[in-house]
């Protein structure tokens, strides 16, 4: 089939990629004209695509990344995978719309779009559904069809990728379902029929719901335990071997990423703006989470004053990560960076260390390559914000001063002291 996926980013490269490797022929709608001449190339911009594979799919021809919409001409399947951040700390559906009116204008009958794109539920009715049949004079459900399948990308995680990872899948009619339902056969092992569009919408979003709640749980939990004198990480530990009706999340800096930082918010958003109800439990999770950078930095900021006595103003800190995650280079909305940035708020000499984001940097925070760091020794102190695979936590913690673990990745050691 002729298959247009729009947006060439976490989500929608590794789709084409692999929708073009599974048959299909695949054009990778990008705007962004610099990403596309890179992909072009064949040089990869995301961790889970590998450029080898990338340049083998480009030269068997069935994939050709564009940042021209004609290019979207005569599709039989369009897959929107564009971001939905937020703006003013409410729902951005900008990039949506802008993808379903450059396809309505080459809406034919009988093609299918599908949105993957996290939103609230109704989107895909109210909003996308409206500019392709305005766009075109076709009607949805009648003249060409209409799904919504929410992506479940996973960046940086070998295990569980978009093949196998069971894909739930939804229509505006049960034909619609069928047609969306035999594309991602095509290219994923596992299809989950949803009964309609909310439904899958709102799974979606609940999924990040679940994640934000439960970290935002230990996040204060961690908080109470360190009041108390009590060991969170062994109390969690101790937990976890109950075989039933426990599910295990660990404290950290926050949250980061795409999706815990914002679906959440989409979903409480839509609640109160088209009903007047509160989501309390997101809003309350939203505010633990929102401010943990902060109580990382107190923390840093205690530990300073009651073991060497100095401030954090002009202290020579070491920060070892800067991504959301271990071993990836996504430091979107990351709270290592927020912490980062506190920190030389309060006149710390910080120096970030991030093997993944070396070259460049980041929201105008330089980093630092690991080969040009001063010896961990000669810092106050070191904070472990994201593990990546590449640190010798074993030589910082045999090395440093004094660590602030907020990952509980480091071995214990009397100059380590754990979130």
């Amino acid at each position: 089939m002729r298959v247009c996926v729009l947006g060439q980013g976490y989500v929608g490269l590794p789709l084409a990629l692999r929708a073009a490797e599974a048959g299909h022929t695949v054009t990778g709608y990008e705007p962004d004209r610099g990403r596309c001449e890179r992909l072009a190339a064949g040089t990869s911009y995301i961790e889970d695509v590998d450029s080898i594979r990338l340049r083998h799919v480009l030269g068997s021809g069935a994939y050709t990344p564009s940042p021209d919409p004609r290019d979207l001409k005569g599709f039989e399947v369009a897959v929107i995978t564009v971001p939905t951040p937020l703006t003013d700390r409410a729902p951005d559906l900008s990039c949506v719309r802008e993808a379903g009116a450059a396809l309505a204008a080459w809406l034919e009958p009988g093609a299918t779009v599908v949105l993957e794109s996290t939103t609230h539920p109704g989107t895909t009715r109210d909003v996308l559904i409206p500019l392709l049949e305005e766009g075109s004079g076709l009607v949805a459900g009648r003249d060409f069809h209409v799904g919504f399948s929410p992506e479940r990308i996973d960046p940086g995680n070998a295990d569980w990728r978009l093949e196998n990872t069971p894909k739930i899948v939804a229509g505006l009619t049960e034909a619609c379902l069928r047609r969306v339902k035999a594309f991602y056969d095509s290219v994923t092992e596992v299809t989950v029929p949803a009964s309609g569009l909310e439904e899958a919408e709102l799974a979606k979003v609940f999924e990040n719901t679940y994640r934000h709640v439960n970290i935002a749980l230990v996040n204060e939990l961690s908080r109470m335990a360190h009041t108390l004198g009590v060991d969170v990480w062994h109390t969690l530990e101790l937990a976890a071997t109950k075989p039933f009706g426990f599910t295990k999340f660990l404290p950290g800096p926050g949250v980061g990423g795409h999706c815990l930082p914002i679906d959440p918010v989409y979903l409480s958003h839509h609640v109160k703006a088209r009903h007047g109800q509160t989501f309390r439990l997101i809003e309350l999770a939203q505010d633990i989470n929102e401010s943990q950078p902060d109580y990382v930095v107190r923390r840093l900021q205690d530990a300073l004053n009651r073991r060497f006595r100095r401030s954090v103003h002009g202290a020579r800190i070491l920060a070892l990560g800067a991504a959301y995650k271990p071993d990836t280079s996504d430091a979107r909305q990351s709270p290592a960076v927020q912490v980062v940035e506190r920190l030389r708020a309060m006149g710390a000499d910080v120096t970030v260390v991030d093997p993944y984001l070396s070259d460049g940097g980041f929201q105008d925070i330089p980093f630092a390559a690991a080969e040009n760091a001063r010896s961990v020794a000669d810092f106050d102190a070191v904070v472990l914000l994201t593990p990546h695979g590449a640190f010798d936590l074993t030589k910082v913690a045999d090395e440093a001063a004094y660590v602030l673990d907020t990952r509980g990745a480091m071995p214990l050691h009397d100059n380590v002291e754990r979130l």
